[in-house]
Formats: structure tokens, sequence, C-alpha cells
């Protein structure tokens, strides 16, 4: 079994290994249910799946039915806008034949002019915050790719509590020295507020 750690503030004892189901979007439901077979036999119990993985959303759906309560679910929005953002989750929503997830996070939060969109009245972080308080969704975080990740992620949290963030680690990109300082940076910070980092 995978060992598990506390998935920053949530509570949510996380297994240290997450299910990113990109992959689900092309597999048949047959493939995906052998996938979750796999899943269960090495206790992976945090999903991270997008509404742009294709048909990921919808080949989780039938397993949910039976597993939803053991698992620890987050989904994506690439929506800078309130009203696309809601709708996205929504949709979602619906996809998963869930009534909430755990996590919604803002994809790829990375340019300025996306951030800046995301971040003012009527944007989408403000509609995520909303349906938060409606009960749609649990935690709010920040995904990112790329080397600008760690800055933005800092610049994000300076503007908001988010609950978990996600950002590249690998070999490669940890050479790259501003780099490196700057995942430091974040880390440090994320520490301190007690921030999940997710790596990828």
């Amino acid at each position: 079994m995978i060992e598990k750690q506390l998935f920053g503030k949530t509570g949510h004892q996380s297994s240290r290994v997450i299910f990113g189901a990109a992959a689900l979007g092309a597999m048949s439901q047959d493939r995906a249910e052998s996938t979750f077979e796999v899943l269960d036999k090495f206790g992976i119990n945090h999903i991270d799946v997008a509404a742009s993985y294709g048909d990921a959303e919808l080949r989780l759906r039938p397993w949910l039915v039976e597993n939803r309560e053991h698992v620890f679910l987050a989904t994506k929005t690439a929506h800078r806008d309130g009203d696309g953002a809601r709708r996205q989750l929504e949709e979602s929503l619906v996809r998963m034949g869930v009534d909430c997830v755990d996590l919604i996070q803002l994809h790829t939060l990375t340019d300025q002019e996306g951030w800046e969109r995301a971040m003012k009245s009527g944007g989408a972080l403000e509609e995520l915050v909303r349906a938060k308080e409606e009960g749609l969704v649990r935690f709010i975080g920040v995904t990112g790719h790329g080397t600008y990740a760690p800055e933005m992620h800092m610049k994000s949290l300076s503007e908001y509590d988010f609950d978990s963030v996600l950002v590249p680690y690998n070999y490669l990109m940890m050479t790259n020295a501003t780099y490196a300082e700057d995942f430091g940076r974040l880390r440090s910070l994320c520490k301190e507020k007690s921030v999940a980092i997710q790596t990828i």
C-alpha cells in the first residue's frame, strides 16, 4: 500500500501518489475499470481529473457510485471568467454524477493576463469561492506548468488563501538555478501557510 500524508490543511490523508486521470479520456470503460482495480490494490485515494481531459470524468462516473466517499476528488477549470468557471464546474459535477468535488483548481494559471482576469471582480476565483460557500466544492487550488509556475503561485497565494498548488518538480527543471530558487521559496511559503503541494 502506498503511504499517506496529510494534504495541506484539508484534513485529508492523501496517498503520496495521486492518480492523474487524463489517460482515462481515451480509454474504453472496460479498460478504465481495470485501471480502478489497480488504484484499489495500492490504496490510491486521490483522483485528479479535469473537464479538458476528454471523457475522463465520464469514465470515473460508474466507479464513483461505489467509491465516492473513499476518495479525494479533484477537478479543474481553465476558464478565467466567473460564468465560464461556474458552468464548467457544474458540467463536471453532472458528468461525474456527484453533488460536490473536494477540490476545484484554476488550471495552468501562469500567465499575467489570465491571472488578472481570474482574480478580478466577476472572475473565476470569485465564482469558485461562491461555489464553495454553496457546498459545490470543499477546497480551491491552482495549478501551473512551466518555469513561471512557482513565481505565479506565490503571487496567487498573496491574493487568496488557496488550499493547494500543483507545480513541476523534476531533475531537468531543478538544474535551472532560478527555477530551483523559486521552487524553494514556494515550498517555504506553502509550509508556512499549510498549503498542499502537488508535484508533476
